[in-house]
């Protein structure tokens, strides 16, 4: 690889993960409050988003610790939340080049990092993909760890300054989540596949089904994406 292909990758990775920090840090800042009130050092805290890196999950086990819960059942929860991720690492296969960095890169593998890699990686040259992986990851963890830190230290003096960044810092990763499926709309598939999950995940969340909708919302939108997949496929042979 030529130094120019390297910088290209690195320099591409953090332009496209920029934007991730507009839900990251905000984010990261109340999990850091979250984590003080309950008991935990600002060093402690800070750690939990070093090593373990999760989002929802360090929520999760912060939440669960400080209410006294079994620290086999607090890691049980932690890795029962993360277990998505057995799903999104085989969906980037086919994207990814003949590498050995790929299975230690994959600790940067976040919700928000999976959609944009799973849009980028295919328009990339092979010669740039880890390099650029290796950009969008590591700014993203990067500025995780510090929202993390700063919010450890000085979470509470920040909201009491901006009152606001209390009603903007739960919608920030929402948003971030609508920003990166907005383009999935121009296509006619995943467009009807959205509506489908987004109506279903309302539905079951104004009903008596409110802990089980996002996951059966997930599985409604993941079997019409499906459904439609075939159809077209089936329409494509018998036109071939």
């Amino acid at each position: 690889m030529t130094t120019s292909s390297h910088k290209s990758g690195w320099k591409q990775g953090v332009l496209d993960g920029l934007p991730l920090l507009g839900g990251y840090i905000p984010v990261a800042i109340s999990f850091g409050v979250i984590a003080v009130q309950a008991g935990f050092t600002t060093l402690e805290a800070t750690l939990i988003s070093v090593l373990i890196y999760a989002g929802a999950s360090q929520f999760l086990l912060v939440a669960m610790v400080a209410s006294g819960a079994p620290l086999w059942l607090a890691v049980s929860m932690t890795l029962l939340v993360n277990v998505r991720h057995v799903v999104y690492a085989p969906n980037l296969v086919p994207f990814l080049n003949q590498s050995k960095a790929w299975p230690w890169l994959m600790h940067g593998l976040t919700d928000q990092i999976f959609a944009l890699a799973h849009t980028r990686l295919p328009t990339l040259n092979d010669e740039v993909k880890v390099d650029w992986f290796k950009g969008v990851s590591l700014l993203a963890w990067f500025s995780w760890i510090i929202g993390t830190a700063l919010g450890a230290m000085a979470g509470d003096t920040l909201t009491q300054k901006w009152p606001v960044l209390d009603s903007v810092m739960p919608f920030a990763l929402p948003a971030l989540f609508l920003a990166l499926l907005a383009p999935k709309f121009s296509d006619k598939r995943w467009g009807v596949s959205l509506l489908v999950t987004i109506s279903m995940a309302l539905f079951l969340a104004l009903s008596t089904f409110k802990n089980a909708a996002i996951p059966l919302a997930a599985l409604c939108g993941a079997f019409t994406f499906y459904a439609l997949t075939s159809r077209f496929g089936r329409r494509h042979s018998h036109a071939n």
